[in-house]
């Protein structure tokens, strides 16, 4: 069914209106005889009563052009029906003046006249004129003045027609949609009912709808409900591939229609309880809808619905409240969307623009150039509770290659994009629902109540930016809620920008809850000096941390080695080197300390951008290295303390360095010296770290064969008898070319309070004297045994010293010693002879 023909089959605006057929017959002075029925409401046929004597006679028409010309002429389609006045006769020669009945009516109208409490039913409505003349029933007037006001049935029904002087919203009628769940269940469950007893009469199916329903406003809820629930958009009729079905009857039979089908039907239902509801032809942005088309001289394709309620016209649009149309399957998708029962004029001219003006309700209508010019908003826009900051129009030209989006939010937020190639059609078939961000194209930023987007198109041409959002709390998809334009005459020129599958950067919404409570880069890009760059976050509470650096030309394995974690309980520390130019995605993951079993979680993700010096891969981080580097909420929680280094990364310029702290709990510790090896070791690397305890201080010495970066790990037995743990790995970048000697090779004997003090080297000069000092406590005889057995002397300061000769290089040197009264010498250490030139 057309438009046109909706609009002229009911779209009829008034309870009181009178159909003139073509056999009417216009008499003298343009009143018409009409056959007066009898009013159902007692209060009205109380008022005729006292009018006894006035002879009703007909009613006064005029012309078309009149009408429209009157300030009370009514809302319609493509052309307004006659306005129909009430005009009365006292006696069978009295007759009113076309101009003296018009103003008699006009001040009555203009006065909010009461109309008695009449409520007619929806056919006396349609076929009642009420002739009455307006000095007989004065006194009566002032008897009912008291009474609720209602818009005049026989005014035009003015949009403006408002009780109170301020226009209510929707929240006024009702503060949320679960105030109506005892209506919603009833009819469903009605509506299921009527469907298996096949019952197509519209009558049957209000009466059954309705019952319960205890005021106007729960009857046109039970109305709205059904259609929704019970009525499919008819896509094969609006692609021309089925007829359309047009009478109500068919519309429910059939289970499906178009818009005129879901307008019609609703004032049909609308009729049969009393409640004045018209159709309302115009423009909306929904399937079909050209994107940046001007709709000037277009013909309107929609048609929704306008009721009075209380004395105040309200919008609504089953069709679109019933779900949506997937023009790519060509299949309509149920889904139930509240928002468009009762709208705020505010919002539903963003998507519905009517062919009159006065049907936006708008106290400042906007022309149809507007209309077409603003950014589309879905219904997720405004029960997400979103703002459009910028920009005001929906078609973006972008400026040095850049385009920017800003929304405010109320509440926290997440959002994410996507940038497509610009298609016609504003529904295309581009799914409503999105879960992760895959585009390059921009870089999506959420601060505290705002969310920025800045568009970058790769290449000239014009774009079709979606943006998706959903509250934080909710686990649900993220939902599509506007729509914009991006042309790019000239984009610009730079480097591809990684991906992000996280939805936005800098921080995310959700990082105060996970515990992130700050972070020292911001949203923008930041600028990475001298390859380097170091991201501290504040935590609120303890977190394990790891992070992930992406860049489009950079393999993963050495990704991986380009970044270092050192997790404090209130700070978080990344370091990050940049082995390439170019923009790099640097993502953090967190998870509650304690809480192994919980999953690590996206907290934020930085875009890095290196276009100076970059660091060689010689000088990346080693790898194998551990997510706690330098000392932490690990080593805290072991009982190591006051470490002498409290950074990860240390460097030295002299080949060698020590690292000292406090073991209070006395534990067992192991250390590990590695780093990524080009070619066997002569010597291996655990002879390049010894480790010294006394007491509870314990100091690890490095002494490093060659220049580059070392993994110095160290690990502890928390419970004894147990594995080995890690506590922390620090990065050792040591810049000295001189190759550091070995330390002696330990044995479990070396034990704690022993210390060496000379000579700090593994491997001897051969034939040389060399003098050792050593403290072995409890020890009652130490000696070096070679080629010789040299026994030391303990001095007063209970050091063992003496000179011993180094020999030929036949034999390593071996450090053993005696311990209370057993005869046994235990090993300690073994000191090593370099070879004399020539020999093996």
């Amino acid at each position: 069914m057309s438009a046109k023909v909706a609009i002229q089959k009911f779209s009829f605006p008034f309870s009181c209106a009178a159909r003139l057929s073509q056999q009417d017959e216009l008499t003298q002075k343009g009143c018409v005889q009409v056959k007066v029925l009898e009013l159902s409401d007692l209060q009205a046929n109380r008022i005729l009563s006292k009018v006894g004597s006035v002879a009703v006679k007909g009613a006064l028409v005029h012309n078309e052009n009149q009408a429209k010309e009157s300030p009370n002429s009514p809302p319609a389609g493509d052309t307004a029906p006659a306005q129909v006045l009430v005009c009365a006769k006292a006696s069978k020669s009295a007759v009113f003046s076309r101009h003296s009945v018009f103003e008699k009516f006009t001040v009555e109208s203009e006065d909010q006249r009461p109309a008695a409490k009449r409520q007619l039913s929806s056919e006396s409505a349609a076929r009642t004129i009420t002739v009455v003349k307006k000095s007989a029933v004065r006194t009566e007037v002032e008897e009912y003045r008291h009474l609720k006001t209602k818009a005049h049935p026989g005014q035009r029904a003015t949009p403006c027609t408002v009780t109170g002087g301020k226009r209510r919203r929707r929240k006024d009628l009702f503060t949320n949609s679960e105030v109506f769940n005892r209506v919603n269940s009833h009819v469903i469950r009605a509506g299921v009912e009527l469907k298996e007893k096949c019952v197509y009469d519209v009558k049957t199916i209000v009466r059954s709808i309705t019952q319960g329903a205890r005021n106007e406003l729960e009857r046109l809820r039970a109305i709205w409900v059904w259609l929704c629930h019970n009525i499919e958009y008819d896509v094969s009729g609006y692609l021309g591939r089925s007829e359309k079905l047009s009478s109500p009857e068919e519309v429910i039979a059939a289970g499906r229609g178009v818009c005129c089908g879901y307008s019609s039907l609703c004032s049909e239902m609308c009729r049969e309880v009393g409640i004045e509801c018209l159709e309302v032809p115009g423009h909306s942005k929904g399937i079909g809808y050209l994107q940046g088309q001007s709709l000037e001289n277009v013909k309107s394709d929609h048609l929704w619905n306008s009721v009075l309620l209380d004395g105040q016209w309200f919008l609504l649009d089953a069709c679109w409240g019933a779900g949506r149309v997937d023009m790519e399957h060509e299949s309509f998708v149920k889904r139930f969307d509240d928002f468009y029962f009762l709208t705020d004029p505010e919002e539903f001219i963003e998507s519905h623009f009517p062919d009159e003006q006065r049907w936006q309700l708008l106290d400042t209508p906007i022309p149809l150039e507007e209309f077409g010019r603003r950014v589309f908003k879905t219904s997720a826009f405004f029960t997400t509770g979103l703002r459009l900051i910028q920009p005001h129009h929906s078609h973006i030209v972008t400026d040095d290659g850049e385009a920017n989006v800003s929304i405010g939010f109320p509440r926290p937020t997440t959002f994410t994009y996507e940038i497509t190639q610009h298609q016609d059609f504003l529904h295309s078939g581009v799914s409503e629902q999105k879960e992760s961000s895959n585009s390059s194209y921009g870089l999506l930023t959420v601060s505290h109540r705002s969310m920025k987007l800045k568009l970058l198109p790769p290449a000239t041409g014009v774009y079709d930016v979606k943006v998706f959002a959903r509250p934080e709390i909710a686990t649900t998809h993220l939902v599509w809620v506007c729509s914009f334009t991006v042309e790019c005459p000239v984009p610009r020129a730079m480097e591809e920008i990684p991906e992000n599958p996280f939805l936005s950067w800098g921080l995310q919404s959700v990082a105060g809850s996970l515990g992130v409570a700050g972070s020292s880069q911001d949203s923008k890009a930041a600028e990475v000096e001298e390859g380097v760059f170091v991201l501290t976050l504040k935590s609120s509470r303890p977190l394990m941390l790891l992070c992930e650096l992406v860049h489009p030309a950079l393999e993963a394995a050495v990704a991986k080695r380009c970044v270092a974690t050192q997790i404090q309980p209130d700070v978080l520390t990344c370091h990050v080197m940049c082995p390439l130019r170019g923009f790099y995605r640097l993502s953090v993951f967190v998870r509650d300390y304690e809480k192994t079993e919980v999953k690590f979680q996206n907290a934020a993700n930085f875009l890095l951008h290196c276009k100076g010096k970059v660091v060689s891969r010689e000088e990346l981080y080693p790898p194998n290295l551990g997510s706690a580097c330098g000392p932490g909420s690990r080593t805290i929680e072991a009982g190591l303390s006051k470490f002498s280094h409290t950074t990860a990364l240390v460097s030295t310029q002299q080949g060698k360095c020590n690292i000292t702290f406090h073991n209070q709990r006395d534990l067992e510790l192991h250390t590990v010296l590695s780093r990524e090896e080009n070619q066997t070791a002569a010597i291996p690397l655990s002879r390049h770290v010894f480790c010294t305890f006394t007491d509870s201080k314990v100091t690890v010495s490095a002494s490093l064969p060659d220049a580059g970066v070392y993994r110095l790990a160290l690990y502890a037995k928390i419970t004894p008898g147990g594995d080995f743990s890690p506590m922390c790995d620090f990065v050792v970048r040591n810049s000295c070319v001189q190759p550091g000697p070995p330390f002696p090779c330990v044995y479990s004997a070396w034990r704690k309070g022993c210390v060496l003090f000379e000579p700090r080297v593994g491997l001897l000069e051969p034939a040389t004297w060399v003098r050792f000092r050593v403290r072995v406590p409890g020890a009652q005889r130490v000696s070096m045994m070679g080629e010789t057995r040299t026994d030391l002397k303990m001095n007063k300061s209970r050091v063992w010293e003496g000179e011993v000769f180094s020999g030929n290089g036949l034999q390593p040197l071996k450090l053993a010693a005696t311990s209370g009264e057993s005869t046994d010498m235990a090993v300690l250490m073994i000191f090593d002879i370099k070879q004399v030139e020539g020999e093996q």
